[in-house]
């Protein structure tokens, strides 16, 4: 249960009214969780031929993707699933097919993510921009590191410039980049 305008009693009236035997009910969990404890029991209980029903979709899963794989889950597991507001129903032919659109749909928008992020990193580098981490060490740095190396071992040349071995050999090996303003 979320919390602007869902009220715990109109959803367990409504399941009940729906011949719901068993409610289980997450309150005060975060949005941030995925699967609150109450949801996990209910969907851990199920058996085969068992039909989950919750009050709306929402209630079963943050995001489209999450609850097609959900719902997929429990088709597997030969259980049968219910939206009391959205009157979706795989116990039918009609709620079956609705589910398997909204499977396409939500394939289709993770597919459309997917590009937009690709071309958005393939311009980035085109224009120029460094992708990634901000190197740890600058040019200058990186200059000093050589001449200290002349006379000093690895080890301590990293701890002199705070950074791990591992650190000060690929920044060596990586391109000299050119230092900006400020670093």
């Amino acid at each position: 249960m979320s919390t602007t305008d869902q009220h715990l009693n109109l959803q367990q009236d409504a399941l009940a009214k729906a011949g719901c035997s068993r409610i289980y009910a997450d309150e005060g969990v975060s949005g941030a969780v995925s699967v609150g404890p109450q949801l996990t029991r209910a969907l851990s209980g199920l058996r085969a031929g068992d039909t989950l029903v919750v009050w709306r979709l929402d209630r079963l899963g943050r995001s489209l993707s999450h609850l097609i794989a959900t719902i997929d889950d429990l088709g597997r597991r030969g259980c049968h699933f219910k939206s009391i507001t959205e009157a979706i129903d795989t116990t039918t032919a009609g709620g079956t097919l609705i589910l398997h659109i909204m499977g396409a749909l939500a394939q289709f928008e993770r597919t459309l993510m997917v590009e937009r992020t690709r071309a958005g990193l393939t311009a980035a580098k085109r224009r120029g921009v460094r992708l990634g981490r901000k190197p740890s060490l600058n040019q200058e740095q990186i200059k000093h590191a050589r001449q200290l190396l002349e006379t000093e071992g690895g080890r301590a040349v990293a701890r002199t410039l705070g950074v791990s071995r591992s650190t000060l050999y690929a920044s060596l090996r990586g391109p000299l980049l050119p230092v900006k303003a400020g670093e």
